[in-house]
């Protein structure tokens, strides 16, 4: 490939202008002009950094922080009966339990809040991507515009941190490889300045942050990249806050990748022990660079549990063998959170730091996606857990961030399916309860298209008041 600064600059113009990089490429048709409002709040911020923790795939709750009547496998189970396929296990909170596996996770129980009562979508059709959409965005598609995810919400509200300006204010660790389930890492509306910072793979973090072609011709081939956007017959066909967007989201990752906070993303200066303790694979090693990215003033991170395509998922997508699933991922998750609680909190940023452990739905038992019930008995080892997609109940474990310690919120059934009966949060309630940590109001909006879209699903979030420690 020629060095870009030694391509002749007439001809970069005509490949830009033929169609190789066009206006959707760069993102520009869904970047539309917002006008901010800004509702005042009633109390102060609890957090300054918000770090989410996603599990992939649909992490079934009865197997994870909300255990049920314990059914070992054998040939004959009536599926209607099994709704946990691994015992409960204490945690440090009295009448709380988790699923056994997860025995880290639960010592630190009592650094947080358990909301058992969460409850995604009940529209049709609700697929993995429709679902994980709705999470980070709060709203389900189809729009009329394109929704920017929580974490470039809070990239265009807050920016990144006094403290450190440099410091990317959305970024985003791990990969899920179909491209339908990774939509909302973009900024949508809000344009591409609020895009993610994107670290797919944690071994390579170091290593991608660092120019393979030399500091100088790196800054050569900025500058040149720079003059040409000016002048591409992009800028003539976008508006000039469209250009200044692009060019000022590209200056801040510059700035980024030559300040010396980019060197939070270079695990190797952890002592081997720590490493050893986090390295359960990508997740893991994604915990240990949120710990080292809050401690250098990010704002919002998220690290992505597992990774997904045709051939491989290690997520928490089972739709078969789920018993044997969970276990692995279990072994991925649970030293890392804990370990990431910890870490926070003797450092001092615990109490500032609101992390929060998500999925986009549940699962229950049966292999199909509609709401009757399966027939038949169990008869195979792999049959022997939780596939089918469940919305009507859910787990999600927060720390941290102003949040009450040792706290439980809300109830599911101890029958099948283990729907929430008590308090039911619904997705705006939850965005409403993390934005009001990080000093949000649920009614902010942008005026767009001459109509306002709010960061709650048209502002009907309420913060949920019982989680906070000064309630």
């Amino acid at each position: 490939m020629h060095d870009l600064v030694n391509v002749d600059r007439r001809r970069l113009l005509q490949i830009m202008g033929s169609g190789a990089l066009s206006l959707t490429y760069m993102g520009l048709p869904c970047f539309l002009k917002a006008e901010e409002i800004r509702p005042q709040l009633q109390a102060p911020s609890t957090a300054d950094t918000l770090i989410l923790l996603w599990m992939s795939g649909g992490m079934a709750h009865t197997e994870t922080f909300d255990p049920k009547t314990y059914v070992p496998f054998e040939v004959g189970i009536d599926p209607k009966k099994l709704i946990s396929t691994f015992p409960a296990i204490p945690t440090s909170v009295d009448g709380i339990q988790f699923s056994e596996g997860l025995e880290h996770i639960a010592q630190v129980m009592d650094r947080g809040t358990l909301i058992r009562s969460f409850q995604a979508t009940h529209l049709r059709p609700f697929s993995h991507s429709r679902a994980t959409y709705h999470w980070h965005t709060g709203y389900l598609p189809p729009l009329s515009v394109d929704a920017p995810a929580i974490g470039a919400v809070i990239s265009r509200i807050l920016g990144p941190r006094k403290i450190a300006p440099d410091v990317p204010a959305n970024i985003d660790i791990g990969i899920e490889y179909e491209p339908e389930r990774i939509q909302h890492r973009t900024s949508g509306f809000l344009g591409p300045a609020y895009r993610p910072f994107v670290v797919e793979d944690p071994y390579k973090a170091n290593k991608n942050l660092l120019p393979r072609i030399g500091k100088e011709r790196f800054t050569q081939r900025h500058a040149a990249y720079r003059e040409f956007m000016k002048h591409s017959p992009i800028a003539e066909q976008a508006y000039a806050s469209q250009t200044d967007a692009i060019i000022e989201s590209m200056e801040a990752a510059y700035r980024f990748l030559r300040s010396p906070a980019s060197v939070a993303f270079d695990y190797t200066h952890e002592p081997e022990e720590v490493i050893k303790t986090y390295d359960t694979g990508r997740f893991g090693l994604g915990c240990l660079l949120a710990r080292r990215l809050t401690e250098a003033g990010a704002r919002f991170i998220i690290v992505r549990q597992g990774n997904i395509n045709r051939i491989i998922n290690e997520t928490f997508d089972s739709h078969t063998d789920g018993h044997t699933v969970y276990q692995t991922r279990k072994q991925e998750i649970d030293v890392p959170i804990a370990q990431l609680v910890k870490d926070l909190e003797c450092r001092g940023l615990l109490s500032r730091t609101l992390i929060v452990v998500a999925s986009e739905f549940s699962r229950r038992v049966g292999v199909s996606q509609d709401d009757a019930p399966p027939e038949g008995t169990i008869e195979e080892a792999k049959q022997y857990g939780l596939h089918s997609h469940f919305t009507k109940a859910g787990s999600v474990l927060l720390f941290g961030g102003g949040i009450k310690q040792g706290h439980l919120y809300g109830k599911t059934n101890d029958v099948y399916p283990c729907e929430a009966v008590v308090k039911p949060v619904r997705i705006e309630d939850l965005h409403a309860t993390i934005y009001r940590a990080m000093g949000i109001s649920a009614k902010h909006h942008f005026m767009i298209e001459k109509r306002p879209f709010y960061v709650t699903r048209d502002g009907k979030g309420t913060p949920i008041g019982e989680l906070f420690a000064n309630s």
